[in-house]
């Protein structure tokens, strides 16, 4: 026999805030044999799913996706609907929005980037400020992230969307939810967003691999004059072969069967219901770390987040070592901190395709990790995580007939 460490028992806890776990119906599904993707079963699988995808965007707009991470429909939304040396106008809520902010540079954008400290989402206020500074209307979007997945940070996005509205400035509304997409709610065509970005590996409860832009009719008429080079990315050869249900270069075939079957996943619980349990975790997570004398890095109670918890370190204690003595001792995986929270935070996921028991599971793993690494805390946080679960399944008594 080969020597190999000894097997471990049960289910790895995966509590990364993505990818995550993948419903066991989808593994199914996506173990289907590979189609002609110019034959027609594959064309009536792409229609339906194309469709489909629009009601977790909550919009009857075009739904593009795209063979690729996330990453890849960012550069989708810039290169469809801006030119070279236009202005965007961005916020610093954390590492995601800081690598939206370099490529857009990459791609010759002139980027106001609104500083931060990582701790909070995007503040409506400060857009409002910048937007009416801007008379001239030099800034052509606005680009945000919705859920910043380096710092477990929620952005109201009907906020921003709001201020646009009251400047009366002409600005797209550009929306990063790659990690918010199925696990907070996101309303496309509601909250007048322009291009919303998202991936298949977080609240899709997929693997990684399908990119989706999901395009107004503002954005729409924008790309008919954007002049940014595109070839992969282009919307409009996307959505001509769309429109027939194909794709105009080799799609991702078993991704998209999952995909048909995520959707049904998603609605057979209801939307609503899904965002409740993802609120319900958050809750109970941040009333546990607060328990334990830990710090959510999330600053502001209007910007926690039901996707992740993103837990900062006591002084002169890594995240990192942390991380590996619960993967070695409880085979639980918790999120890197990244950038500048990097080996100061860890992040607990709790998003996805799990319940209630796997999410205290997490928590008793995380409590058991503090123990072991001689971390001072207070003992219990589990139990006030237990408690908060439970008094949000309670029903209201009806009250005695008279």
């Amino acid at each position: 026999m080969s020597n190999t460490e000894p097997r471990k028992a049960g289910r790895h806890f995966l509590q990364i805030p993505g990818p995550t776990p993948v419903p066991d119906r989808v593994l199914r599904a996506m173990h289907s044999q590979i189609l002609d993707h110019r034959g027609p079963t594959f064309q009536k699988l792409a229609l339906r799913v194309l469709e489909k995808v629009k009601t977790i965007f909550k919009t009857t707009s075009h739904v593009v996706i795209f063979p690729a991470s996330g990453t890849g429909a960012w550069e989708a939304a810039l290169v469809n609907t801006l030119n070279p040396g236009d202005k965007v106008l961005m916020y610093e809520t954390g590492q995601f929005a800081t690598l939206w902010n370099a490529m857009a540079k990459r791609l010759g954008l002139v980027t106001d980037f609104i500083p931060s400290d990582w701790r909070t989402g995007v503040d409506p206020q400060k857009i409002e400020e910048k937007l009416r500074e801007d008379k001239g209307h030099a800034i052509k979007a606005v680009c945000i992230v919705h859920h910043e997945t380096s710092g477990g940070l929620l952005t109201d996005v009907a906020a921003i969307r709001k201020v646009i509205d009251e400047v009366g400035h002409p600005a797209l509304l550009l929306v990063d939810t790659v990690s918010g997409l199925g696990s907070a709610d996101l309303r496309h065509d509601e909250w007048g967003i322009d291009v919303t970005v998202a991936g298949s590996q977080k609240g899709l409860m997929l693997p990684p691999g399908l990119a989706f832009t999901a395009i107004s009719a503002k954005a729409l008429k924008a790309s008919e004059s954007a002049k940014q080079p595109k070839g992969y990315w282009a919307w409009d050869d996307m959505i001509n072969a769309n429109k027939s249900g194909f794709f105009p270069y080799t799609p991702a075939t078993g991704l998209l069967y999952g995909l048909d079957v995520a959707v049904d996943l998603m609605h057979e619980e209801g939307l609503d219901n899904i965002f409740a349990r993802h609120n319900r975790w958050g809750v109970a997570t941040r009333a546990c770390v607060k328990h334990w004398g830990l710090e959510n890095l999330s600053r502001e109670e209007r910007y926690h987040s039901p996707v992740m918890t993103a837990v900062l370190m006591p002084e002169g204690k890594g995240a990192d070592a942390f991380r590996k003595l619960v993967l070695e001792t409880f085979d639980m995986s918790l999120g890197a901190g990244l950038n500048k929270v990097a080996d100061k935070v860890f992040r607990i996921g709790h998003l996805g395709d799990s319940n209630d028991l796997t999410i205290l599971g997490a928590l008793s793993g995380v409590e058991m990790g503090l123990e072991l690494a001689g971390i001072k805390h207070n003992k219990g946080g589990v139990q006030v995580a237990m408690a908060s679960i439970a008094a949000a399944h309670q029903r209201p008594v009806r009250a005695a007939a008279e």
